[in-house]
């Protein structure tokens, strides 16, 4: 067994008692007739070198009354405080048994042997003597035999380390080298917290071994992540929500996933629970060159029901996988509430490590709210987009032929240094076709407007963007559009001020990194009576980070798939 720091050395008032193994951070479960009186009772963790002994206390009890013959010989303690150790890993139902036997190992401290020693038995049936035992033979028979000492230890399956069930007696003779086992679910049916522990046979061997191996070196290396982030990341859409006071470790996330999960998903679930921390264990220390975006999308659209009703819908999107969130139809004045509200609980799915990105879809007529100065949350008067990046996008750019447009062109600026910017000035001064050809062209990448789109004279101008389609656009809603009607971009113009300092902003920036980049421009403007880039809107849309909002999960509140 790879690692056996959970078996436990059970002393009464200073001297060995029997054996026990940790099935919590602070429980260990033992035999009944180990304990005794439960007074002056110690736990020694044998497999840490230099461990002092833990003060424990009977917490439950199986209602063993003190023959060997008696049933319930289980007792669960509860330490004065909880050892760094990862628990013991409990085997599924059955699992000793099978075509061919199964060597079990028993870790022990009989007379002679307070390290402890290991005892090779197997399951001699699978029948339950009484109800509440299973029979155990040697495997060798001149292999050590089960002796006192060896009471309430953990049996456990030699190729895994899973347990299967606590060694309760031996046969009592030397000459017969047998012994009896309480298998987990008779112990379970004594002290039911233990059946959330046991998996259900649906995770195969490896699955559960590579997960435990992955938790024990994220738990040895320090990990820093959120386990409920981690397991919302990896849940199947009609997997179960994670408890309401959310895990208090990774180990407690990754039992969850293992003993509470069943059904054709839930081996999937483990498998991308333990991808995901495999990522996190082997993150490289150099940043990416581009953000590696985990967005929560925020639909908003007009509601057919009145003209102050807004249809919301919110999604979390990890590694291409989309997570509804929730949406509904809301009056405007509640909408930032919700919205805020909404938010918070999207960044539950979001893959832990990778960078947050909020994106509001918006129809054409609302693409200049300013969505990124709505307060962040109820008690933070912060703007949005002074938070996380923010960025906007068209309703009508979802359609899959614009997705597929825009998803050829993303590839190609993927390899550009920064982003070039193609100036479209106050007084328009292209003709809307000509714009479309330069914005095809294959270093096209960011359309800049000094003015807002509202602006009759850039207005066609802005459509145009919208349909070529312009993979990045900008434009400042303080700029030149509010009256200046014959300005022609001349010195003195706001716009062509907007304009000029954007370039010069942005023109080393690679284009995944814009978002980013404008979360800055706008923190350094709200810190900045007069900064240039007051009323920035980025209007960033690459197809990749966004899969079809229909096409992977149903939605929240849909009845069926």
């Amino acid at each position: 067994m790879n690692s056996a720091e959970w078996h436990a050395r059970i002393e009464l008032r200073g001297r060995v008692a029997g054996a026990g193994f940790l099935v919590a951070p602070g429980t260990v479960l033992t035999c009944a007739h180990v304990v005794g009186d439960g007074e002056g009772l110690t736990v020694t963790f044998t497999e840490r070198p230099g461990s002092p002994p833990v003060p424990a206390r009977v917490v439950a009890h199986g209602g063993w009354t003190g023959s060997s013959t008696d049933l319930g010989d289980l007792a669960v303690l509860e330490l004065d405080e909880e050892v760094p150790i990862a628990p013991a890993a409990l085997a599924p139902v059955d699992a000793a048994h099978g075509p061919a036997p199964r060597k079990l190992v028993v870790y022990g401290f009989p007379v002679g042997f307070d390290e402890g020693t290991l005892a090779e038995y197997r399951v001699t049936a699978p029948q339950l003597i009484k109800r509440e035992w299973i029979q155990l033979e040697a495997w060798h028979p001149g292999g050590q035999p089960l002796a006192p000492g060896f009471s309430g230890a953990a049996v456990t399956l030699a190729d895994t380390g899973e347990v299967v069930g606590m060694a309760t007696a031996a046969a009592g003779t030397r000459d017969v080298r047998t012994g009896r086992m309480m298998p987990t679910q008779v112990m379970a049916r004594y002290w039911p917290a233990l059946q959330s522990l046991v998996p259900t046979s649906d995770h195969t061997t490896a699955d559960r071994a590579r997960l435990r191996a992955l938790v024990e070196k994220a738990a040895r290396a320090g990990v820093d992540c959120d386990p409920v982030r981690l397991y919302t990341a990896a849940a199947d859409p009609f997997d179960p929500p994670p408890p309401e006071e959310g895990f208090d470790s990774l180990w407690s996330a990754a039992l969850f996933v293992l003993c509470e999960l069943d059904g054709p998903g839930a081996a999937r679930t483990v498998s991308r629970f333990a991808d995901r921390l495999q990522a996190l264990l082997h993150t490289p220390a150099v940043e990416p060159s581009a953000p590696d975006w985990s967005p929560i999308l925020v639909e908003l659209g007009h509601s057919g029901a009145g003209d102050d009703l807004v249809r919301v819908e919110v999604s979390a999107y990890s590694e291409g996988r989309r997570h509804p969130v929730d949406s509904g139809t809301v009056e405007q004045h509640r909408l930032r509430a919700y919205v805020q509200d909404r938010i918070e609980a999207a960044f539950r799915y979001l893959t832990p490590g990778a960078d947050e990105l909020v994106a509001f879809a918006l129809p054409r007529d609302w693409l200049d709210w300013p969505v990124d100065r709505w307060e962040s949350a109820p008690d933070d008067a912060t703007p949005l987009g002074c938070v996380y990046p923010l960025v906007v996008t068209d309703h009508a750019r979802r359609k899959a032929s614009t997705r597929h447009v825009l998803t050829r062109a993303w590839k190609r600026l993927d390899a550009l240094p920064g982003a070039r910017l193609h100036r479209v000035e106050c007084g328009g001064p292209q003709e809307p076709g000509r714009l479309r050809m330069l914005l095809r062209r294959p270093d096209a990448c960011l359309a800049g407007f000094g003015t807002a789109p509202a602006a009759s004279r850039t207005r066609p101008h802005f459509d145009t963007s919208l349909t070529a389609p312009a993979p990045v656009i900008v434009w400042s809603r303080d700029g030149c559009g509010s009256g200046q009607e014959d300005c022609s971009g001349a010195d003195g113009c706001t716009g062509k001020a907007f304009l000029d300092a954007l370039d010069a902003c942005l023109r080393a920036v690679p284009p995944a990194e814009l978002p980013r980049r404008i979360l800055a421009l706008r923190e350094e403007a709200d810190a900045e009576e007069d900064h240039w880039a007051h009323g920035i809107q980025l209007l960033w849309d690459d197809p990749r980070v966004f899969t079809d909002p229909h096409a992977v999960a149903a939605h929240a509140r849909t009845p069926v798939a």
